[in-house]
């Protein structure tokens, strides 16, 4: 059954052009490392709602312009309410910072894979509470919602059969990134829907498009890539992000709006089944073994606790903004009622 979709956007915040580029080479330097969400890092430093309204308003503006029924005057209308202020210097910071992280970050994991996904294990972990959380606090705060304006909430509920599909999509996931890599070279046949799943993420804070990647056997050619300047495979990887920013973004966004529940149990799901493939001892066919005693495997441990530990400083600091301005909504609701009562 469709859930109804709840008014839970917050105010905008006001910012700079210098600030908004600061921004920006944040998420670009964060969306390079699998298990920190880009997403996660706009929504801490309050622009992740213009981004996406942005996303959203260029995509109708363009799908105006070539729909109609007023192509011209729809197009600029649309595209008035893209928060180009913001927009601008987030997306020059990201590249900036893009360009700069790729090439070391490919270096490392390269030549330091135990390491780095042991890091990065810690990482994703820890982002896991993300869709988690996002969909236990939505459902206290629609039954709070449906309380104060007398409505009756005892559907609105986590069911059995939300954590049925989790279970099945992590397991589902677990399999599917258990099967060993091929040795055929990323083609446009893999890097455009690739592309078009990665960029998804930035829908949704706590799913990292680089972790995306990484389940993909491509974290590593796409950063080359970057580094490199290879402009053939960073073409055919932007056709796929728009593609994935026409289409799949879109999509979330509306399962988001009407099964918002369901979609986040889901991605819950496959971020803990996609963590198989960041377990730091594998070999080349993806078979897991456990670790030695070394000093190596107390290294590896200690990295995955620190990359465990930045990220839940993260989710903290989110929780605690989601928190206070939904606490704001409520107190904005109760008065409301109260005048209307009145």
């Amino acid at each position: 059954m469709t859930e109804t979709p709840e008014n839970t956007t917050p105010p905008h915040r006001r910012t700079s052009v210098v600030g908004n580029l600061v921004r920006g080479a944040l998420i670009g330097a964060v969306e390079t490392v699998p298990g920190v969400s880009g997403g996660t890092v706009a929504l801490v430093v309050g622009i992740y709602h213009q981004i996406i309204d942005s996303a959203s308003a260029v995509i109708s503006a363009f799908r105006k312009l070539v729909t109609g029924p007023d192509r011209k005057a729809g197009f600029t209308a649309e595209l008035a309410r893209v928060h180009w202020r913001v927009v601008m210097p987030v997306a020059i910071g990201m590249l900036l910072a893009v360009f700069t992280v790729a090439g070391p970050m490919a270096d490392a994991m390269e030549n330091h894979p135990v390491t780095m996904r042991g890091l990065f294990f810690g990482m994703v972990l820890a982002s896991v509470a993300v869709p988690a959380r996002m969909m236990l606090e939505d459902l206290t705060f629609r039954r709070v919602q449906h309380e104060i304006l007398g409505k009756d909430s005892t559907h609105i509920r986590l069911r059995p059969w939300h954590l049925a599909l989790g279970v099945v999509a992590a397991v589902g996931i677990f399999f599917l990134v258990s099967l060993p890599p091929t040795d055929v070279e990323p083609s446009p046949l893999v890097l455009i829907p690739a592309a078009a799943v990665a960029i998804s993420a930035l829908v949704l804070p706590g799913l990292s498009g680089s972790f995306l990647l990484l389940t993909f056997g491509l974290y590593e050619p796409t950063l080359r890539a970057v580094d490199e300047r290879d402009f053939g495979y960073l073409g055919i990887f932007f056709v796929g992000a728009v593609l994935g920013m026409i289409v799949v973004v879109k999509v979330l966004k509306w399962l988001l709006e009407h099964y918002h529940t369901l979609t986040l149990a889901v991605l819950t799901g496959v971020m803990i089944g996609g963590l198989r493939t960041l377990w730091p001892w594998q070999d080349e066919a993806r078979n897991l073994f456990l670790p030695d005693t070394s000093g190596e495997a107390w290294s590896v441990a200690g990295l995955a606790l620190l990359g465990f530990a930045v990220v839940i400083a993260l989710v903290i600091i989110d929780a605690r903004m989601v928190r206070r301005q939904r606490a704001e909504q409520l107190a904005q609701l109760r008065r409301t009622q109260r005048g209307l009562s009145s």
